[in-house]
């Protein structure tokens, strides 16, 4: 299902079965009278992102914070197919479980399979790492876990009854150290978010690559396709730096679905033989490496910007609908970022307002991305790119109108 299809059924279907199932929860509460206190040893803990490739590298610190905390406890995670092949990488994580979100008929029988296999395991703890999602609140309520915890914003006052810990989302923190809250409900102390190393896996298939390269990510997913940049800047891009780094291979890489995209760049630079579409062709340990042993990435706000802060490769990151602020301390990244008038606007719309008329990165011009790989090159030439992290982030700029939504 495409993801504007989703936030349909989200909104028509699971959301008034939230509203039903959270009368039958605070009932069923009230009669119980469970014991929810966290102040105890723990054995199984599970956690779900089903949507956010980045935001599970994200939730990382979180997750190893736990294991810390319970060093013997099995933590399950619970996501979509697509995620499963990162999710294998990540060693504090010991159960897989995935849902099938192509079809709808699908995804109801993914699911019910799912729960099931959950209610065998009887997790003590449940962690919705969800925002917006009703289907996840659903989710949550039945899988019959006696601690359930969430975030809420303003808006989503309906879930104080399903969930029995609410976390505040404060969509001005960083993420990682957003989940790292959650963490803290079970008396773990505050400690820095350090993202899971997964440069430190000595299995990486290296054969493939050559010793100079660049990678690049024009791509977004379409849960938020304004992140994308503009199409044409990306060729104009790309002539340039094959003109002035004639040694340097690149590599444009993407999901197989984006494979026609990262194609319809390539077929503009026929007569550059060391531009190569990666889209599609590698799998999960193969583009980590391919994004590790980098020489540095240029991408939108993606899945794969979080690969590259989590190896701390150098990295130019392209922001406008997203606050880079969201990602906090980053080693080793140049942010270029457009804070238009109605930015960042994704935790407030689901629809962005300038429906696709994305003028924050529209304003991000070819010359400041050349500019930020001078800087990146001639930092690595003095050996400093290792030891500081660089931001580059441009002067405001004030819109008088945006769309009408």
């Amino acid at each position: 299902m495409k993801t504007r299809h989703q936030i349909f059924i989200d909104k028509i279907f699971f959301y008034p079965i939230g509203w039903i199932l959270n009368i039958f929860v605070r009932i069923a509460g009230k009669l119980l009278r469970i014991n929810h206190s966290l102040d105890r040893e723990f054995t199984k803990i599970a956690i779900c992102k089903f949507k956010g490739f980045g935001s599970i590298i994200q939730s990382t610190p979180m997750i190893s914070a736990i294991k810390k905390r319970y060093p013997d406890c099995e933590i399950i995670f619970v996501s979509i197919n697509q995620n499963r092949e990162i999710l294998q990488q990540i060693k504090t994580i010991d159960t897989i479980f995935t849902i099938n979100d192509k079809k709808f008929s699908g995804l109801i029988t993914s699911c019910f399979k799912t729960l099931i296999l959950l209610i065998k395991k009887a997790p003590q703890v449940y962690i919705d790492l969800e925002i917006y999602s009703n289907f996840s609140t659903v989710f949550t309520a039945l899988t019959l876990s006696k601690n359930r915890i969430g975030f809420h914003l303003r808006s989503s006052s309906f879930r104080m009854g399903i969930y029995t810990h609410m976390m505040f989302f404060n969509y001005k923190a960083p993420i990682s150290e957003v989940y790292l809250q959650i963490a803290r409900l079970f008396g773990n102390k505050s400690e820095k978010p350090s993202l899971y190393p997964f440069y430190l896996n000595e299995d990486l298939p290296t054969g493939m690559l050559n010793k100079k390269y660049i990678v690049i990510n024009p791509n977004a997913s379409d849960l938020r396709i304004e992140r994308r940049w503009e199409k044409s800047k990306f060729i104009t891009l790309i002539k340039q730096i094959a003109q002035e780094y004639k040694d340097y291979t690149i590599y444009l890489i993407g999901s197989q679905s984006e494979n026609p995209f990262n194609q319809s760049i390539k077929n503009e630079l026929l007569s550059f033989d060391k531009v190569i579409n990666m889209a599609g062709k590698t799998n999960i340990l193969e583009l980590i490496a391919l994004i590790k042993n980098s020489s540095f990435v240029i991408t939108n706000d993606s899945g794969p910007m979080h690969i590259a802060f989590a190896c701390e490769t150098p990295t130019i990151c392209l922001f406008g609908p997203c606050s880079p602020e969201q990602y906090g301390f980053v080693r080793n990244t140049l942010i270029i970022y457009k804070r238009v008038y109605c930015s960042p606007c994704v935790h407030d719309f689901e629809i962005a307002p300038c429906k696709g008329n994305n003028v924050c990165m529209q304003l991000i011009d070819v010359d400041e991305v050349m500019h930020a790989i001078q800087q990146i090159m001639l930092s690595k030439a003095n050996g400093l790119v290792e030891e500081n992290k660089i931001i580059y982030k441009s002067n405001n700029h004030i819109l008088g109108l945006v769309n009408r939504p």
